[in-house]
């Protein structure tokens, strides 16, 4: 390819580059077709990644969104290929934001310079959506945390501005795009599909970005050998002699920039001679000598004005010539660098290259860079952007400064505010290096590790820990850091490490902090429920005795205090005594008035103590509160064990398809967050269909995850779900091993008694009645103690297993009487199922015909085909036939269809249904689009009676 491309910014070069005078600055990046003075040239041995790039227009052009991602190492020709793209998209409105290494840590910093061109749409969007976006962009106080609005309002804006014309957003150097930006956008190419919208980023070689895990990606290597010569022949305008061309093109390995850039600076005598550069230097740091090389020509003031630029990421022209004026230097400056096509100076700044930025400000006395930023900072208008005037204050300061540190502590409350996590940390921990007093300074990296904790930074988070700890602490705040330290341990390996640690910090915050000694107690419980059986030291029953021993609750009990208290009594004095306790938690969540903060924190517990007393309408209602909640507060961390509890509640109610829409937007959040939870919602979902592949495929990751961590709670999971499979699939055998070990640690809530379930029916169909009588023993005292119709229900289903006559027909009518009155449609199926097959056995043929084919009906509308197929097998031995459902000529429907199909039945607008699902309404409407296709309706009022047959 020639020209330049313009590539991701490398890091701070390891070693110095200075030059006499001054280090270098890069030459200016072009952000047009070619490079800065050699345009319209053209394109060599790029016809794979030009076809990728075309492919992606041609997708929007026929009204469907298309994302990629172009990898490359600096130099490749990234942004040349963005470029193109542009000059290709005459019929698009183009967008294009740059990411910049010194803006990483500014919240949607990337978002603000994308948005920018399209606000006029702005008004277009629902109000929330509105407002939310105008404080992430700086343009409105921020009234609270919401970064799924953020994302909603970027997809609604991005495909209003598509309704006229197809939009191209061109996002370069993604890999120093800010993290609020880049979570952002990622998440809504996620969600963009009937949009013209097509999305472009360029990623460097070797920085990976979680984010962006999972989209279409081409890469780009070398030039081959011929077009590195036809390059190389256009940037060398001397004779070249073969020899030394040939090591040139071996030395640049086929990379553009070094091609084009390498041979500047060398005499004609080098060029003639040869071309040795030293080997232990990297390609990089060759093409940044070049540059630096260039530069030590010109003119001080130009370097200056080129170091204004590299320190000033936004490229505004008006702020750039007020910091100017303000260091002496006149608009005389900026023709050198231009002459030298370095920078452009005209509407916009824009380098040649990132490495001419990173070479221009690593290179730069520290003197220099402090005045630049000093001069920045005075230029930059306080009231509009106060954030960057304090970053470049911080950056200006030499030694440490109380008023710059206070203002950065502003800048973090601002940044938290707007969900700039990232940012709120980067703000606090620049706050602490500042701070002259070294107490306060201390207590400063302890709220700075914090940030960085919930900004999902654990390794920074610990070194900014150790700062803390430097010195004497006050007792509070050496409680507090314990405390951190334990919850970095829970975040980075939610095993048996962080329990220890947690219970030591809630001991020592009793005398201090008891209701944070309280809470910290719940964070050990957890911790220790997540280690289970795996637990190599600090157990369940350890922290609960700890905690019924600790500060009693305040008066009235906050829904926390009445958690702790429940799940205290039941690991220390057993199922049964715990029921009543923890069910007045259960109910004081579901009650409301939780403070969403305290929801976020605390509800997956909740739910898991809803699910463990069989309260099914508890359950619904927390776990569709909690993916509620995490949702508004853009909580990315949580959202996958939201995601989990809320599918895992749908698939158990037989709800398989929306459940699988919730199985794939987790899989998609897990990707961009590198999240390493066990997918419990996907091994539920994947065993009710029957899926044994998938089954084994997540077996194998999930256990190898869940014992590499010590997460002892994703054991008991994943071996329910084996057993599911098993006797779905009419294995017993297979089924009986699982179950046996799902519900082996009693501690183990919720799959301890799944467990027991299927370990009665494996065992009685394996004519084990001692070892189904013993499990049966066990899940009976647990379900007459919670008292429930569905605990009721399962025990009435087990005990029918191993009685005879009448007794057996009883039992069996009182599980599907209780079962019918819960939501947990798959339990009431299999009621029906076993009935049947008992029916069989008892040669009531008919009646067994009636069972039969009830469950296969019941099994076969969710989907759950191992069931359903079970089903069909005995229907046809007792002489019935098994009945053919309508299914459209079409595919089924995909979840996502599945679930838009339903809200919309439901009676949901479009616009509500793109709130609820993060889809555009035009995306919503393409799916009813699908869905009415594939259904063979025309109209909402037909949604009801076409989904009750639909196999989606």
């Amino acid at each position: 390819m020639t020209g330049p491309s313009t590539a991701a910014a490398a890091p701070a070069p390891r070693r110095r580059r200075t030059l006499a005078g001054w280090p270098g600055a890069t030459p200016p990046r072009s952000r047009s077709a070619g490079t800065p003075g050699r345009p319209g040239t053209a394109l060599l041995g790029r016809r794979r990644e030009l076809a990728a790039l075309a492919d992606v227009l041609a997708e929007a052009r026929a009204h469907r969104s298309a994302t990629v991602v172009v990898r490359g190492e600096a130099g490749a020709g990234k942004s040349t290929l963005l470029d193109h793209t542009q000059a290709e998209a005459a019929d698009f409105q183009v967008v294009r934001c740059w990411g910049v290494e010194a803006e990483m840590e500014l919240a949607h910093a990337g978002l603000h310079q994308l948005c920018s061109p399209l606000l006029s749409r702005l008004d277009q969007l629902p109000e929330p959506q509105r407002q939310a976006l105008r404080a992430a962009l700086g343009l409105a106080e921020a009234a609270g945390r919401d970064r799924f609005l953020v994302g909603l309002a970027v997809l609604g804006l991005l495909a209003a501005s598509a309704e006229e014309r197809p939009l191209l957003c061109l996002v370069d150097d993604a890999q120093w795009l800010d993290e609020a930006s880049l979570q952002t956008l990622a998440f809504v190419v996620r969600r963009l599909a009937a949009e013209p919208v097509a999305v472009v980023f360029a990623l460097r070689e070797g920085i990976d970005r979680q984010e962006l895990a999972g989209l279409p990606t081409v890469g780009i290597e070398g030039l081959e050998k011929a077009d590195a010569q036809r390059l190389l022949a256009s940037a060398v305008h001397a004779p070249l002699d073969e020899h030394v061309r040939d090591r040139i093109v071996a030395e640049a390995r086929g990379n553009p920039l070094a091609l084009q850039e390498l041979p500047h600076g060398l005499s004609p005598d080098q060029l003639a001679g040869g071309f040795a550069v030293p080997d232990a230097d990297s390609l990089t740091g060759r093409i940044e000598d070049s540059f630096l090389r260039r530069l030590q020509p010109l003119p001080r003031y130009t370097r200056l004005l080129l170091l204004l630029a590299a320190a000033e990421p936004v490229g505004d022209m008006g702020l750039l010539w007020r910091a100017a004026r303000l260091m002496g230097i006149g608009p005389d400056a900026a023709p050198p660098a231009e002459a030298a096509e370095l920078a452009d100076f005209s509407a916009r700044i824009r380098f040649r290259h990132p490495l001419v930025r990173s070479a221009v400000y690593s290179a730069a006395p520290v003197a220099d860079r402090r005045a630049v930023h000093r001069a920045l900072a005075r230029a930059t208008d306080p009231a509009t952007d106060p954030d960057r005037r304090a970053w470049h204050r911080a950056h200006a300061a030499g030694t440490p400064d109380e008023d710059v540190a206070v203002e950065l502590e502003r800048s973090a409350d601002r940044a938290r505010a707007r969900a700039g996590l990232a940012a709120a940390a980067a703000f606090h921990e620049r706050a602490a290096a500042l701070t002259p007093d070294p107490a306060r300074r201390r207590t400063r990296c302890l709220t700075a590790a914090r940030a960085k904790l919930q900004a999902g930074a654990p390794g920074p988070a610990r070194t900014l820990l150790r700062r803390a700890r430097s010195g004497p602490l006050p007792d509070l705040d050496r409680a507090r850091a314990d405390l951190l330290e334990a919850e970095i341990a829970f975040a980075t390996n939610r095993g048996s490490e962080a329990p220890p640690l947690l219970l030591a910090a809630a001991r020592q915050l009793e005398r201090l902090d008891p209701a944070l000694a309280r809470d910290t107690y719940l964070e050990a419980v957890s911790a220790a429920m997540f280690a289970g059986r795996l637990a190599t030291g600090v157990t369940t029953a350890d922290v609960a005795r700890a905690a019924r021993a600790a500060p009693p609750a305040p008066r009235p009990p906050r829904p926390a205090d009445l958690l702790l208290d429940g799940l205290a009594i039941r690991f220390t004095d057993g199922y049964a005594a715990g029921v009543a306790p923890l069910r007045r938690a259960v109910r004081a969540f579901a009650a409301g008035g939780v403070r969403p903060d305290d929801e976020i924190r605390w509800l997956w517990l909740a739910c898991d103590c809803a699910a463990e007393l069989w309260d099914d309408v508890s359950w619904d209602a927390l776990s569709a509160r909690f993916l509620t909640r995490v949702r508004e507060a853009g909580a990315l961390g949580e959202l996958p064990l939201a995601l989990n509890h809320r599918s895992a509640f749908l698939v158990l109610a037989g709800e398989l398809a929306e459940g699988a829409a919730l199985v794939d937007e987790a899989q998609d959040v897990s990707e961009m967050t590198g999240s390493n939870l066990v997918p419990y919602g996907a091994l539920l979902l994947a065993a009710w269909r029957g899926d044994g592949s998938e089954v084994d495929r997540l077996v194998g990751t999930s256990l190898r995850e869940a014992r590499h961590r010590g997460e002892g709670i994703g054991v008991g999971v994943v071996e329910s779900a084996r057993a599911v499979m098993g006797n779905g699939a009419g294995r017993p055998g297979d089924a009986g091993t699982a179950a046996a070990s799902a519900s082996a640690f009693p501690d183990d809530l919720v799959s301890t008694y799944w467990g027991l379930t299927e370990l009665v029916e494996a065992a009685a169909r394996l004519g084990d009645r001692g070892r189904a009588g013993t499990a049966l023993e066990r899940l009976t005292a647990a379900a007459r103690a919670s008292g429930t119709d569905w605990a009721l229900g399962l025990e009435a289903r087990c005990r029918a297993l191993l009685a005879t006559g009448e007794r057996a027909e009883d039992l069996y009518r009182e599980a599907i009487d209780r079962l019918a009155r819960t939501r947990i449609r798959t339990d009431l199926a299999r009621a029906h199922l076993l009935h049947g097959e008992w029916l069989r056995r008892e040669e009531r043929q008919a009646e067994a015909r009636d069972s039969l084919s009830r469950a296969h009906e019941m099994f076969a509308t969710m989907g759950s085909e191992a069931f359903a197929e079970r089903a069909a097998s005995q229907l046809r031995a007792t002489g019935g036939s098994v009945r053919r459902r309508a299914v459209s000529t079409s595919a089924p429907l995909t979840p996502h269809e599945s679930q838009v199909a339903r809200l919309a039945r439901d009676g949901l607008s479009n616009v509500e249904i793109g709130a609820r699902l993060f889809l555009s309404p035009r995306t919503v409407e393409w799916h009813l689009a699908h869905v009415f296709t594939k259904l063979g309706i025309t109209s909402r009022r037909d949604l009801g009676r076409a989904l009750t047959r639909s196999p989606g």
